[in-house]
Order: structure tokens, then sequence, then C-alpha cells
């Protein structure tokens, strides 16, 4: 103890590396890792003569809480070997008994619900962390498959805290919890307008705020849309929101997959057609799509899909706002509002000559681009609460099956995302399956795997976004190490050792 002293190794020290160098508790600090530090790999010429052992501490919900540490001059070496393994065995003992302290807490708030009262109001029970553990009747409908989920999270802005009452425990006297009574709040979400009703899931991405944002603008107006993204995205859903906020949403909303229709009828279903205009044709005619669409919207679905030759006619019918049925003489004139959609380069079309520049200009005027879920992925949270609303499934989603939704690339966007959940709620009920399990109902799970660089470890999201931040890094300052890890303000040691283990270097 006299020895650790003279190095100024005693209570109140900073000891971390950007205070001493190399050392265990820093750089484990640093790596969030186990490590020993034997003599001269020790930076301070003080800490020469030790020996020392650290890990970090994480606690139930893997936060970080501390590091322990074990530090001995350096001629008790002989020992050396068996004092990592010792530690880090302390360490996971003090990890499990957080994790058992935890499951008594959780336990105890369960038995203050049920001792509770029954209240109309909408009450929650969450953790001393601000994660749900239980919601009374009023909410259960909602918030169902948000337990685990952090209070903040799950009102978001629709709702306000009214009042919070902590409990304590009754063995260990300390705040293990609180009873939260929420309200209404009377204004909507601050990232999409009030004013603006949509009937699927906006979450809390900025990306897909911004979309709502210009939906709403051009519902105030009758002008052209085109709406891009991938399939699976929910381009019509956009289109039907913008109908239903316009001045039309009061009549027709006519949606038409242009490429699902034989080129040989897509006229018939635009257009319409008369009475014997070809055989098989009803002896009653047919309104096409854009007459039964008069006074509301039209939506064309995949518009890069149609022939060359009913561009034209297409064309034709934007620019005079009258259609000519098939075998029929007299135009009958329309007004509609044109909204289009594509999972393609609509301009690289016109490059490749797969569709009329002219055609390209008129229905090109307000495009909206729906990002793709890998884009949004924020939102899944929100996402699946949607769907177990839709099918009152009441299910429990655990922090590792949301932490694997949000590791998967997701080609098939939200389409894929239901399907998934879809084939979970059908196979397993109310039940939620292991991670393998789950994994294999991902039909392009392998082939994201596929295309990592062999023998490279899937990244966590954490890891992912710390990757990703890294490579910004080092394209903002032209791969110069130094000036990397000073602005990431670790030592350049670190860096490097990151940069091997994202298969940067």
């Amino acid at each position: 103890m006299k020895m650790a002293e003279g190095i100024k190794f005693v209570e109140g020290v900073k000891w971390t590396e950007d205070e001493v160098g190399t050392n265990a508790i820093g750089t484990s600090l640093r790596i969030c890792e186990p490590i020993t530090i034997v003599g001269l790999e020790h930076y301070s010429v003080a800490s020469h003569q030790w020996v020392c052992s650290a890990t970090p501490i994480y606690d139930e919900k893997r936060e970080f809480v501390g590091i322990i540490d074990v530090s001995y001059p350096i001629n008790h070496y002989p020992f050396h070997d068996h004092v990592l393994a010792t530690v880090v065995a302390a360490a996971y003992t003090i990890e499990q008994r957080f994790h058992m302290q935890a499951k008594e807490d959780e336990l105890e708030l369960f038995k203050y619900a049920c001792n509770m009262e029954n209240t109309d109001s909408p009450v929650v029970i969450c953790n001393h962390k601000g994660s749900i553990v239980w919601v009374n009747h009023c909410l259960r409908s909602s918030f169902s498959n948000m337990l685990n989920r952090s209070l903040e999270d799950v009102c978001g802005d629709h709702w306000v805290i009214k009042s919070k009452i902590p409990i304590y425990s009754s063995i260990h006297h300390d705040v293990i919890g609180y009873r939260v009574t929420l309200q209404k709040k009377n204004n909507d979400s601050k990232l999409v307008s009030t004013t603006f009703h949509f009937e699927g899931v906006t979450g809390r991405s900025i990306s897909f705020a911004n979309v709502i944002k210009s939906c709403e603008k051009v519902a105030k107006t009758d002008a052209t849309v085109h709406i891009t993204g991938e399939t699976g995205t929910g381009k019509e859903l956009i289109a039907r929101a913008i109908h239903q906020n316009s001045k039309r949403k009061n009549r027709p909303f006519v949606a038409i997959n242009c490429g699902a229709i034989p080129k040989e009828l897509i006229g018939s279903e635009l257009f319409g057609y008369v009475e014997g205009a070809f055989t098989g044709a009803k002896r009653t005619g047919h309104k096409g799509k854009f007459v039964q669409a008069n006074g509301g919207t039209i939506f064309l679905d995949e518009i890069g899909e149609i022939s060359l030759e009913m561009q034209i006619a297409l064309l034709r019918v934007l620019q005079e706002r009258e259609v000519v049925p098939i075998g029929g003489t007299k135009p009958i004139p329309i007004d509609v509002r044109v909204i289009t959609a594509t999972h393609c380069d609509l301009y690289q079309l016109v490059r490749e000559g797969k569709l009329r520049e002219d055609l390209f200009y008129r229905i090109y005027v307000y495009p909206i681009k729906v990002p793709a879920l890998r884009e949004r992925k924020e939102d899944i949270p929100f996402l699946i609460q949607y769907y177990c609303q839709q099918k009152n499934w009441s299910v429990f989603f655990p922090d590792e099956v949301i932490q694997l939704l949000m590791t998967y690339h997701w080609p098939g966007n939200i389409r894929e995302l239901f399907n998934v959940l879809e084939r979970v709620r059908i196979e397993y009920g109310d039940h939620i399956p292991s991670i393998p399990e789950l994994r294999s109902m991902f039909i392009g799970w392998e082939s994201q795997e596929e295309n990592m660089e062999s023998g490279q470890e899937t990244l966590s999201y954490r890891e992912q976004i710390e990757k990703n931040h890294m490579m910004d890094i080092l394209q903002k300052t032209k791969g110069n190490i130094a000036q990397a890890a000073a602005e990431l303000n670790i030592p350049r040691s670190t860096f490097y050792r990151k940069l091997k283990k994202y298969h940067l270097i």
C-alpha cells in the first residue's frame, strides 16, 4: 500500500489513459475488454515496477458501471497468469448479482402492480432506469409489445407525464421504480404536422418525417407527384395519404399497377372501351381507370413498365385532360390528380430509351423519395407495435430480438418485416422464438452473410455505428491516422486496434 501511495495509486486519483498513459485501468476503460499490463508496458515510468489486471463491469442492461482491478509489485510475477482470470471471474459474479437484483426488484414491482387499485387513468410501472415493466388496462392494447422499452421512447410526443411516484424496495429500501400516470397531449408529434393524417407508421426517424412534410406540402396543391422507393417501402400508402389530405379526399382514389397488366390490356384498363370495341368486350362497354377516378386521384404504380406505344396515349391524356375510349370517337373530359410511382431510376429509363422524355417531364413534377427500411431502422420498434395492434397480438419482444431485427438489411423493406412477423405469429403464437430460430425465418440472411468479408464477424448495431463513424473521420482527415485518432479523442494504438477489428486495414 505504501508503494501504491508513492505513485499516487490511491482513492480519488484519476487513472485514465489521458492522464497517465497506458495502464490496465485506463486501457480497459478505453477498449472495454479485460487486459493485463506488465512492467515496462506501462507508459508511466513510475508504474514499471507493477503488474495490473483489469476488466470492465456491466449491469443487467449491458451498460458500463465500472472497472475491477488487481495491482501488485512485479516481483510477485509468478502468479500473474491467474490474476486476470480471477478478475474476470469476480466481474462475472458482480454482473450476475446485478441480474439477480434486477429480477428481484422487477418481481417486487409486479407485486406492487397487482396490489394497486384499479384506475381509469393510463398508468405504467417502470424500473429505476425508466424501462416499462407493466401497463394497466387503459394502455395494454397500445403498449403491450413495448414492455422493457424506455418510457421516453414509448411516450414519444403523444403523451406527457402527469405524475411520477417513486417505488421503494421493502428489502434494501432503495428506489426500484416509479408509478407513472400519463396524459394524452393536445398536440401531436413534433416531427409530423398535426394537420396531415397518415394511416401508416411515422416512427421517429428524420428521413421519414421529411417525407411526411413533403407530402403535407404537395397535398395542398394539384401538382403531379412521382414517388420513388424500393419495393415494400409503402409507396401506395404515401399516395393514399396525399389524396386523403387533399381537397379531393371525398372523391375516388383509383390505383393501378402498370407492371401487373399485360401490355395488350393496359389501354382498355386505363382508358376504357365502348360496346363492340373488340371481341370479348362487355356489351355495356367499360369505364377506364381515368374516368373512374374523375374528380379524384389516379395512382399509376410502376409507371416505367408501360410500353412506348402506351406512353404516347398516356401523354396525350395528361396534356389534353380528356380520354377517348378504345373503339370510341367522342372524348370524355376528366379532372384527375395524377400520382405515379416506380422502384427504379426514372431518368435512367429515359437515357436507356425505355421512357419518353416528354412523358418524364409530365410526371416528374414533384418527386418524393421514400427511404428504405435500412435507412430508418429506428422506426422498426414502432412498425412492430403497429403490426401487433393491427393483429391484436399481445407478445413481448426482448431487446436481443429487437437488436437482431435492427441488424438485418431488409431487402424487402416493411413488407418483408411484416411477413417475418406474420410467420412468427403463425408458428409461435404468443411466444418469441430463439435467435437461431428467428434468423432462419429471414429469406436474405444467408446472402447478407455471404456479402460480408470472409472471416468477418457480424457486427452489432453499436459496432456498425462506430465503424461508420471511423470511416467518416478517415475520409474527413484523408487517411491521416493521428488526426483521426485525435478527432475521436482516443490513442493511436486504440485506433489501430479498432481498424483491425473492423477490417479497415
